[in-house]
């Protein structure tokens, strides 16, 4: 740091402090160089030598601890949160879960609170965006989470590089999830049993058992590829996920069709079919139950037919479950096959992920180790025991059987009345 005199050079990197003609003194601090090249100085001004210096200080400290703001004008929200998502996010993390971040950041957090400054954000303005997002009803707290939870991880960046000096979305208290939005009630063994003989009526009736029996996800399921079955040793092994399809345009930009991509004549799919499963524990083999595995037998035969039916126009792939002529299955048309699946078997109205709570406590009902549930399930080991406390729920029965065998222990076993005992001796 050095006062502006006339005649004298300041070395490279060196801040420059002189008396303006404003009356009040002003610096010029270098802090690097912008995108193209060109130096970056930053301009302080006091109405006092002492004061000036004292901030030109701290603003050397910053700059060379790293946690100063970079060359170029102060971050918005906004434009952090759409930086962060195209080109920090995107290229990192898998489709699914960039399209969440997308959503969340063009449809909330950058019309909610772009407007502020990165590094002015507070925790109250995402409060507000929160209540404002639940007003009337109109979203449901999970919404709010999904947001607050992007804007944490895209904060959380921010302050690693040094743009803001808080996480204002890590102080923020999201909304309280309400009981009836996480409570899952998994369906009964006669609940299944009848999607079990509605499904049998059905194409790909296969399908639907693997996430009823063995709590496959959608996109384990519809990834699915018949070398990955070995129906002689009776197992499965999941390698990989199936991926909602994205496109785009391919009608003619002087004539276009005036309707959405996914409902475009011409219309191009930009995203690949299916990713590999990234986990350890997501990549696994799974046991077949021997009714399963003659369904995928006769599922095996009735693709074969329809193969030769179809002939030319058959869409040759490798995946268990397709659409009539081939090809894979689309996960949108999948759920609404699920929910007409429901509809006609007379059963309640459910998530297709619910299956998942159901196959999990079936597998505890059964008195499966958890070390095997979690395999079958695809659980990580350091979150296994929280995913089984989400998902192993405890049906009634087994409750009022633990609570008699409570009764039994302290009190001791209920006393045998005269006739019963004269039932028991004439057995």
């Amino acid at each position: 740091m050095a006062e502006k005199k006339k005649g004298t050079r300041r070395a490279n990197g060196e801040s420059a402090i002189y008396f303006g003609a404003d009356g009040r003194w002003h610096a010029r601090v270098p802090m690097g160089y912008k995108d193209n090249g060109e130096p970056y100085r930053r301009h302080l001004t006091r109405k006092t030598r002492d004061d000036l210096v004292e901030e030109v200080k701290k603003l050397e400290k910053q700059r060379d601890g790293g946690s100063a703001q970079q060359p170029g004008k102060a971050w918005t929200v906004e434009k952090w949160l759409w930086h962060w998502v195209e080109n920090i996010a995107k290229p990192t993390v898998s489709e699914n879960t960039y399209d969440g971040y997308e959503v969340a950041v063009r449809v909330h957090l950058a019309p909610g609170v772009g407007k502020h400054r990165l590094d002015r954000l507070q925790p109250e303005h995402l409060e507000s965006l929160y209540r404002r997002m639940q007003a009337n009803g109109e979203r449901k707290a999970g919404t709010a989470h999904q947001a607050h939870r992007t804007a944490r991880t895209a904060l959380g960046e921010a302050v690693r590089r040094g743009y803001a000096a808080k996480n204002a979305a890590a102080l923020a208290k999201p909304p309280r999830m309400e009981e009836d939005e996480s409570e899952v009630e998994p369906y009964s063994v006669e609940e299944v049993q009848c999607l079990l003989l509605e499904a049998n009526k059905r194409r790909n009736s296969a399908r639907w058992m693997l996430a009823l029996a063995l709590g496959l996800r959608q996109g384990e399921t519809l990834g699915l590829r018949w070398s990955d079955v070995d129906l002689g040793n009776e197992y499965l092994k999941l390698r990989r996920n199936r991926l909602r399809p994205r496109y785009e345009h391919g009608c003619p930009e002087a004539s276009p069709c005036g309707r959405k991509a996914g409902y475009c004549p011409d219309k191009v799919q930009v995203r690949r079919e299916t990713k590999n499963t990234k986990s350890r524990a997501g990549r696994r083999a799974v046991p077949l139950p021997g009714p399963l595995v003659a369904m995928l037998r006769a599922h095996a035969e009735t693709q074969e037919r329809e193969r030769k039916a179809a002939g030319n126009l058959w869409v040759e792939s490798d995946y268990v479950f397709t659409k009539p002529l081939g090809g894979p299955l689309s996960p949108n048309t999948d759920y609404h096959d699920w929910k007409r699946l429901l509809e006609d078997a007379g059963v309640r109205n459910a998530r297709l992920h619910d299956a998942r709570h159901t196959a999990a406590t079936v597998l505890m009902l059964l008195g499966v180790p958890d070390r095997v549930i979690d395999q079958i399930m695809g659980w990580e080991p350091g979150t296994s025991a929280s995913m089984r406390a989400r998902y192993l729920h405890v049906p009634d029965a087994m409750l009022k059987d633990v609570a008699r065998k409570i009764a039994d222990a302290i009190w001791g076993p209920p006393e045998t009345s005269p006739v019963d005992k004269n039932q028991d001796n004439e057995r």
